[in-house]
């Protein structure tokens, strides 16, 4: 399916959030967006994204 990732457009073969963050290499503390809502890492396994979504993922950073 096309997505949008953080500005880009992004073909993507699997299904769930999880999914894509896995295919991406991408771990530890992130926060993801799916079309200006923000998903918690929770439902990470079972939301599941559809073609056309805008899909925005960050790094968490702390600071102080």
């Amino acid at each position: 399916m096309q997505l949008t990732l953080n500005g880009k457009p992004h073909t993507f073969d699997g299904r769930t959030i999880r999914e894509l963050l896995d295919s991406l290499g991408l771990h530890g503390r992130l926060a993801v967006e799916v079309n200006q809502e923000i998903v918690p890492k929770s439902k990470h396994d079972q939301f599941e994204l559809s073609a056309g979504d805008v899909i925005e993922v960050v790094h968490a950073i702390g600071g102080g």
